[in-house]
């Protein structure tokens, strides 16, 4: 196995100066500390954050890197004090910085082996939209068997994902989508039901389907004039959880209605928590989910691969809206 080179390729943003392209640089590859790993990539997820990250909208928490992509897969090269045994390994990683090149740096912590089940496109795809679906839709939004919840967004990355983990842990999972030929593709994944909410009221379906109760959980990634509609789509003891809010940071709702029915509102985001919490879901991940994996019963939906030097028209793709499932960068080293 030969070890890593001097310099690497990789994708900045030009940042603080409002440019929204992107740019292929060289850098020195990155040295692992104690406890981190260094992954000769293979592969970087595109994740929407990213998108953010390259408009000057969500810079990188301290101590990441300027280079975006937040999910990578290929072998780890070199390896820190404490994480010499992972050296030579296949693996995806959550990191919070520099995927966008031909090496990166992950916590230990934060890796899951690639099996033979998954290829490394395929891995790639995997951490950012599982971590976050896990975290919110499982552990904040308590779902649990038999459950129906309302997903927006049901061709993105993350809508996909809970998709498939809403099958294995017996979900009803309803989404909305942009289009008729995006509800047929998240009906062919496995949604229970999929709204076209530029013609269909989501909430009408959302409490009909579930037999006039509502839905237990509402996975949002929309905000701003959807919430109050989500709450309306709920049951009472029903959990509302916000990812994101492409419609706007601000909502008006009744705080009474709140109260009388007893709603949970809560949301998180994942990439400013620490590594020790992101350890703490990988292992959880490692437990519940990664077993389906290895089996070949959970796999991404791969929407399209780029070379590294095409990022940015990965990025138009995905801010097309026209995408179902990841797209993903091949890095050739």
């Amino acid at each position: 196995m030969a070890g890593p080179t001097s310099t690497m390729r990789a994708i900045v943003a030009p940042q603080p100066d409002g440019a929204e392209e992107l740019v292929l640089v060289e850098r020195p590859v990155p040295r692992p500390g104690a406890g981190e790993v260094l992954i000769r990539v293979a592969a970087a997820g595109i994740n929407r954050p990213d998108i953010l990250q390259r408009r000057g909208l969500y810079p990188p928490p301290p101590g990441a890197p300027d280079i975006l992509g937040l999910e990578v897969a290929g072998e780890i090269v070199e390896a820190g004090e404490g994480a010499e045994p992972f050296v030579g390994q296949r693996v995806c990683a959550l990191v919070a910085g520099g995927g966008y090149a031909e090496y990166c740096i992950a916590p230990a912590g934060t890796c899951l082996p690639v099996p033979d089940a998954l290829t490394l496109i395929e891995a790639a795809a995997m951490p950012e939209t599982l971590f976050t679906v896990w975290v919110n839709l499982f552990e904040r939004g308590f779902a649990a068997d038999g459950d129906w919840v309302l997903v927006h967004g049901g061709t993105s990355g993350i809508g996909t994902m809970a998709i498939a983990l809403g099958q294995l842990f017996g979900l009803n999972v309803i989404v909305t989508c942009g289009s008729d030929a995006k509800c047929a593709a998240a009906l062919e994944l496995g949604a229970k039901a999929a709204v076209n909410y530029r013609t269909q009221d989501f909430v009408e379906v959302a409490r009909r389907l579930s037999g006039g109760d509502g839905v237990a959980v509402v996975l949002d990634m929309v905000g701003g004039d959807y919430l109050p509609r989500n709450l309306a789509a709920l049951a009472d003891d029903g959990r509302h959880v916000s990812i994101a809010f492409q419609r706007g940071a601000k909502a008006e709702i009744l705080i009474p209605d709140i109260m009388r029915r007893r709603l949970m509102l809560t949301g998180s985001t994942l990439r400013p928590r620490s590594i020790d919490f992101k350890t703490m879901v990988a292992d959880e991940i490692g437990k519940a989910v990664w077993p389906y994996v290895e089996g070949g019963r959970l796999k991404p939906v791969i929407d399209r691969v780029y070379p590294l030097g095409e990022a940015a028209v990965a990025h138009a793709r995905m801010e097309a809206g026209e995408h179902i499932g990841k797209i993903v960068l091949s890095i050739e080293s």
